[in-house]
């Protein structure tokens, strides 16, 4: 049975399919279903209807033109089905030459139709909220309402980070749209899309969404829905059944160009603090702490007492940066950050990018056993800098064996001073299972088995108490990054 809000009530062929039911249990000699039975067995479906006359007015289309300065114009041509599906339903072909999609000789420096996408309007005075990329590398916007009034656009501001971006037109009195609350979305709760798919004006397409916090990689966590969502729809709402926007629509996952099932929403919330920096400053400020991070595996979790498998592993330490100046070290996990728990190692660049830079906060560290608290001064991400920063490095931890064969050597003064480290010990040759773990000569060992270690000697010494039986786990810097190995016994 589905369950939908009460407010719905039952559609016109529900209520024929009901009473056909009834009449032909009556007519078969069974005895009469009671009323409220029956009302209980209904499928109720939401009726979407005043939702989208409600809404709709305060959804946008937004037309981007370029001016080409040499070479060959125009825009790519529709494959052939394309063109006959908009043909055969007697529909205006988008992107193609007419009244206001004009396209002039290309070599003029005359504007050409570059694409089309959606957006919805914030306040009545004529902000509204887009994707980066609907409106990136456009030398004019203009922006169509519902009434077909269409207005030039002025970007205020685009973060690629967020793929948010905020434009103005000069309007007063226009409808708007609600902001609701994302912590309340439900997986399996209706949605709906509305905005100019292949620039068709003010679609409606329904769903469900899929899941939350979807990780795909990039800065934010997104809404997956199975929303049909197309080329145009992008930078249009992702409405919930009160009319609230809870997402941007931003994203498909396709192996065509077109949906096939799959689309992905920025959460408004993460959005709306985007496009409130846009419109104070017209930039969004990100802090960053200066290391590299990847995720903390299961085994390595348990072999180093940590427990469950959370928090960030820092596997190196921008020379400087403030991590180093706060006591940061390769190897520490991070799993806590300005009062926030970091779960995965994806969270830390979110939680970090949202602070404010220049604010002393406190982060919490697992470091050889323990936990140590430590406190930090954010710096500012570079205004372009790119998904590649440090903080959201990304390579895999080694699945690594066990039962040592390790030879190693003590450090000498000089090597120290180039590597910055204050202990340590070269490995000289490896064998058996620590070669299978993934060990190689020329590796330096910083502690086994939460110890940490200071020279040869006391490395044979911590090694001489470890259970043969079980895996052992040693901390490795190679290079300029450090991981974890986890040596397990020969079976």
């Amino acid at each position: 049975m589905i369950s939908t809000p009460d407010n719905f009530p039952p559609t016109l062929l529900q209520r024929r399919f009901a009473a056909l039911a009834l009449a032909l249990g009556v007519a078969a000699g069974a005895a009469a279903v009671p009323a409220p039975v029956l009302a209980q067995s209904q499928v109720v479906l939401p009726d979407f209807a005043d939702l989208a006359e409600r809404v709709g007015p305060a959804v946008v289309n937004i037309r981007t033109t370029e001016r080409v300065r040499g070479g060959r114009g125009g825009l790519p041509e529709m494959d052939e089905d394309m063109l006959e599906f908009f043909r055969r339903f007697g529909l205006p072909i988008p992107n193609q030459p007419g009244p206001r999609g004009q396209r002039p000789a290309p070599d003029g420096g005359e504007p050409q139709q570059r694409g089309v996408g959606s957006g919805f309007v914030l306040s009545a005075d004529g902000y509204v909220m887009t994707n980066a990329h609907v409106v990136d590398g456009a030398d004019e916007v203009f922006v169509t309402l519902t009434d077909k009034r269409e207005f030039k656009a002025r970007v205020i501001g685009t973060d690629r980070r967020s793929d948010v971006a905020l434009v103005k037109i000069e309007a007063s009195g226009l409808p708007t749209v609600r902001i609701g609350d994302v912590g309340k979305l439900r997986v399996g709760e209706w949605v709906i899309a509305i905005g100019s798919p292949f620039g068709l004006e003010n679609t409606v397409t329904a769903g469900i969404v899929s899941a939350k916090a979807r990780d795909t990689g990039e800065f934010l966590p997104l809404i997956q829905t199975d929303v049909a969502i197309n080329p145009g729809n992008s930078g249009g709402p992702l409405l919930n059944l009160r009319g609230e926007v809870v997402g941007i629509n931003s994203q498909i996952y396709s192996r065509s160009g077109g949906y096939m099932g799959i689309s992905f929403a920025i959460p408004i919330d993460e959005a709306t603090r985007v496009a409130e920096q846009l419109r104070t400053t017209g930039r969004v400020s990100r802090g960053r702490i200066g290391v590299s991070i990847d995720q903390v595996t299961k085994d390595v979790a348990e072999s180093i007492g940590l427990g469950k498998a959370s928090g960030a592993l820092v596997r190196s330490v921008e020379a400087g940066g403030p991590a180093e100046k706060a006591g940061i070290e390769a190897g520490d996990i991070i799993t806590r950050f300005d009062g926030k728990v970091v779960e995965k190692s994806g969270d830390l660049p979110r939680i970090v990018g949202s602070v404010k830079p220049g604010s002393k906060t406190t982060l919490q560290v697992f470091r050889r056993g323990a936990y140590k608290d430590l406190t930090v001064v954010v710096a500012e991400v570079e205004p372009d800098q790119k998904r590649a920063a440090a903080e959201s490095g990304a390579a895999k931890p080694q699945a690594t064996a066990a039962t040592l064969g390790i030879g190693v050597s003590d450090l000498g003064e000089a090597q120290k001073r180039e590597l910055k480290l204050k202990n340590g010990v070269r490995v000289d040759s490896v064998d058996g299972p620590a070669a299978r773990a993934g060990l190689r000569e020329g590796d330096i060992i910083l502690s086994l088995d939460n110890s940490e270690i200071t020279g040869a000697k006391q490395f044979e010494a911590v090694v001489a108490k470890v259970d043969k039986s079980r895996a052992v786990t040693v901390l490795v810097r190679r290079g300029d990054t450090v991981n974890f190995l986890i040596i397990r016994p020969a079976r």
